[in-house]
């Protein structure tokens, strides 16, 4: 039986680990790397950081578990440590990524934020009670959603954005199949290809397909039941998120000339974590009539307002599974990794309430 995932804590200045101390606020630690997130973390307090150029410090309602969040916390694959997450150990005291909140005080040279404001972006080590944000990473929260709404959205919301938009170049009326279609940036995908006026089929487990219905996909592939690549259909766009088929699979559900685009899907592999399926992609494409691609998202405030749209006209809405309170931050990642999230995970920070302004 797997150890319950807890959180060591440290001795904090109150009972209810509230900021109550001027200039201190509390966070989640990470000391080192480790694939497993039982016994990673705890809570500490420690001096609240201070916002510097083109940077704001936002009082962190809510944050949100995604598969980049084991990314950090585990160090693998170990390019990751490469690209300036630290190299024998975490760089950042967190591998929280997205938040929602309120905006504490502004750096130097910073406009169009002020405190007091609700916003919603990227940032790091956000599973705290403040985080510095960069501008251009962030934007005023959708009026529609509650924090904790809000929270969930960036970093998933704009991966699904710009593989649907950017990289699938999905179009009205074309077939789009969505593998991995309940999971976080799978949820965003299947709404943002139908509001594109594709017609979307999503692939997941059983327990999954009424969600996936729910998001509106005009068709669900339980994928113990049934097999995508059986012959039967054949689609113009692939968005490959959660899954690991083979190349050549991916190709005989692709039309002559599809486009595949592989968002995920990976393996325990410590050098190179699964991504070899997008370098032979990438590599055969060029002989091929299909287009077979991948890419990196690209975190910007652009794409934020772009998705606030989405969310304010009704065409997009988070999918929720559950919430858990900042302590507990190692049971969200545990329930993430064992492939049993259906939609989104929220970490609460502050007890979820309607952000100021927005509409009931």
């Amino acid at each position: 039986m797997r150890a319950k995932a807890t959180m060591r804590t440290a001795r904090l200045d109150d009972s209810k680990g509230s900021s109550t101390k001027t200039g201190m606020t509390t966070t989640v630690v990470q000391d080192h790397y480790s694939p497993a997130p039982e016994g990673l973390f705890r809570l500490a307090r420690i001096d609240t950081p201070t916002a510097g150029d083109d940077e704001v410090l936002v009082r962190v309602h809510a944050a949100s578990v995604d598969r980049g969040t084991w990314h950090i916390m585990s160090g693998l694959p170990y390019p990751i440590r490469l690209a300036g997450f630290g190299l024998r150990r975490p760089k950042f005291a967190n591998p929280g990524r997205n938040f929602a909140g309120t905006v504490e005080a502004i750096g130097p040279g910073v406009s169009g934020f002020a405190p007091g404001d609700a916003v919603f972006g990227m940032a790091t080590s956000t599973f705290a009670q403040h985080a510095i944000a960069r501008t251009g990473k962030l934007a005023p929260m959708p009026p529609r959603l509650s924090f904790e709404g809000a929270a969930v959205v960036p970093v998933s919301g704009v991966t699904a954005l710009q593989a649907v938009r950017d990289h699938g170049h999905v179009q009205a009326g074309e077939e789009v199949l969505i593998i991995g279609a309940s999971g976080g940036v799978g949820t965003f995908a299947v709404q943002l290809a139908k509001a594109f006026g594709a017609d979307v089929t999503g692939v997941c487990s059983t327990g999954k397909v009424d969600l996936v219905r729910s998001l509106g996909a005009d068709h669900v592939i339980d994928y113990t039941r049934d097999d995508f690549a059986d012959g039967g259909q054949r689609y113009d766009v692939i968005l490959d998120i959660g899954g690991n088929a083979r190349l050549s699979r991916l190709r005989r559900a692709l039309t002559p000339r599809g486009r595949l685009v592989i968002v995920g899907g990976e393996t325990d592999g410590r050098l190179l974590g699964g991504s070899g399926r997008q370098v032979r992609a990438k590599l055969l494409s060029p002989f091929v009539h299909q287009e077979l691609g991948t890419f990196v998202a690209k975190e910007t405030a652009a794409d934020l307002i772009v998705l606030s749209g989405l969310i304010e006209d009704g065409s997009l809405t988070p999918a929720i599974e559950r919430s858990y309170p900042l302590a507990d931050v190692a049971a969200a990642v545990r329930h993430l990794l064992d492939g049993k999230a259906c939609g989104k995970l929220v970490i609460s920070v502050l007890p979820d309430e309607p952000a100021p302004g927005s509409t009931p």
